[in-house]
């Protein structure tokens, strides 16, 4: 991998991993159309701890309030009534999920899971899942004729429940195409959470999966033709457009509907499929050589 190409892909991964767009498809996608090597899954994990690493600051004043309610709810009984002591277990059980089934299926992630027609297919499919859960969070803000204002959930109304299906949520983002931010959030807005909610837990929800799996992946980096190298200076890049990114997303999302997300991954999934009906990309466009 030339510096050329990691610098380009750390934008990417950057650009996308906030957006319920999905940044493994778009990394796959950008090595695709360019006749590049794909990335690879080892690649892909590296680059999100840069990401992650955008979290972690943005979100520092509440992960700081998490870790430490949580570490004196260890000994102090009263302190696990306390809503931050309960996010941090929430976290920990919405993260079980996506731990147990990325080791089950690492051989699929790394595989079959990275082939261009089954991507074309789940940016369709969540991307309509996406919107019909944007159209109901959208109901339930503004009424209409015959209905009544809906007060939507918040992550004081987070229980144990919802955390775990957050966390299946953010298992099937193990396929390039789903999404992990699309996933989790498009499943509490079918929950009954607020957008803003519904983000806020995504993101904190995928800082041990995302460093727990870049961590993992360490031992393979360097390997075939990714160096060491070009996956630093493109999780550095993604570390610095991740961070713009993810506080314009913030801020986004409190006004904007998520449609124009919606319609641009129903979009690329249909030229995906097209490009591949024609022939004019293979299903395993990059696998096997630039």
């Amino acid at each position: 991998m030339s510096w050329f190409e990691s610098f380009i892909l750390g934008l990417v991964q950057g650009l996308t991993e906030f957006l319920p767009i999905s940044s493994s498809a778009h990394l796959r996608l950008t090595a695709a159309f360019a006749g590049w090597h794909d990335p690879g899954a080892a690649f892909t994990a590296i680059t999100q701890i840069g990401t992650e690493t955008a979290v972690l600051i943005y979100f520092r004043k509440d992960i700081a309030r998490i870790v430490s309610a949580w570490f004196r709810s260890l000994t102090d009984k009263s302190m696990r009534a306390d809503h931050d002591a309960q996010m941090g277990w929430l976290v920990i059980i919405g993260s079980i999920p996506i731990g147990v089934l990325g080791v089950t299926l690492k051989d699929q992630i790394e595989g079959p899971f990275r082939d261009l027609r089954l991507i074309a297919t789940t940016l369709i499919v969540m991307g309509v899942v996406l919107g019909v859960a944007d159209r109901l969070a959208a109901r339930d803000e503004i009424g209409g004729r015959h209905r009544a204002i809906r007060e939507r959930k918040t992550l004081k109304d987070l229980g144990v429940r919802d955390g775990l299906i957050y966390g299946v949520c953010q298992a099937m983002a193990l396929i390039p195409g789903v999404s992990r931010s699309g996933a989790t959030i498009s499943g509490g807005l079918l929950m009954g959470y607020t957008r803003e909610a519904a983000a806020r837990y995504s993101f904190l929800l995928a800082i041990p999966a995302v460093l727990a799996s870049g961590a993992y992946e360490l031992k393979d980096a360097g390997e075939g033709h990714v160096s060491w190298g070009p996956t630093i200076f493109a999780t550095v890049v993604a570390f610095v457009v991740g961070y713009a990114v993810i506080a314009w997303f913030m801020k986004f999302i409190t006004t904007k509907s998520f449609m124009p997300f919606v319609i641009y991954r129903i979009l690329l999934g249909i030229l995906l499929f097209v490009l591949v009906g024609a022939g004019v990309l293979s299903p395993h466009a990059g696998e096997s050589g630039g």
